[in-house]
């Protein structure tokens, strides 16, 4: 199968980008990156401007997307910017891989997705949600995690000290607030996108622990 990955330089798209190139029910790994990407025999790396996109390019049409690109409010800035990543350039990836014909979507969500939410972070995730339903896929999976262990480039204290504080509390927790390791999550996004079902699928954390 053909794979168009985007957002393969953050924790979880790491995880993925790794996954896709070694699964040898995946043949080839187009990746849209804002940086360059180690060199593969299976992977077309493509250093994109995300809010330029090409609209006639070949590698559009593949058998599934995954999307795992996302930010924070801290790296983003602004809400306005945050809302750029997490849910323009997303529904942009999408409506573009389905014009050439793409029949499947697995998004790399958030636990807690909700267009009704009153926190703007889930309020954001539930809007992609809502909108990439109405694009067209055939199969359509939004993988939700909680909170992500794994190595980041980047350092986030906040982010740290949570993981330190759900490992010490863990026996106390129900299953859906464990911590997800960032390759759970990507061998999830990659089995939806292997073998794909019709509809719309939901992955809860609970299944990512």
């Amino acid at each position: 199968m053909n794979l168009l990955v985007v957002g393969s330089t953050g924790l979880v798209g790491r995880h993925v980008l790794d996954a896709a190139l070694g699964d040898s029910k995946i043949d080839r790994v187009v990746a849209l990156a804002r940086r360059a990407l180690p060199v593969h025999p299976k992977l077309h790396a493509l250093q994109v401007d995300f809010d330029h996109l090409p609209e006639d390019a070949e590698w559009w049409k593949a058998d599934a997307v995954i999307c795992a690109l996302g930010t924070t409010m801290r790296v983003a800035g602004t809400r306005q910017a945050f809302r750029q990543v997490d849910h323009d350039y997303p529904l942009a990836v999408a409506r573009l891989a389905h014009r050439h014909g793409t029949p499947v979507f697995v998004l790399n969500s958030a636990i807690g997705a909700d267009v009704a939410s009153r926190f703007f972070y889930n309020r954001v995730k539930g809007d992609v949600e809502r909108e990439l339903a109405g694009i067209g896929f055939t199969a359509i999976t939004y993988v939700r995690p909680g909170v992500i262990s794994g190595f980041r480039e980047e350092f986030r204290i906040g982010e740290q000290a949570l993981v330190v504080a759900l490992m010490l509390s863990r026996r106390l927790l129900p299953r859906r607030w464990h911590l997800n390791p960032a390759p759970r999550i990507a061998g999830a996004l990659i089995e939806a996108a292997i073998s794909p079902a019709p509809g719309i699928h939901i992955v809860t954390s609970d299944r990512l622990v």
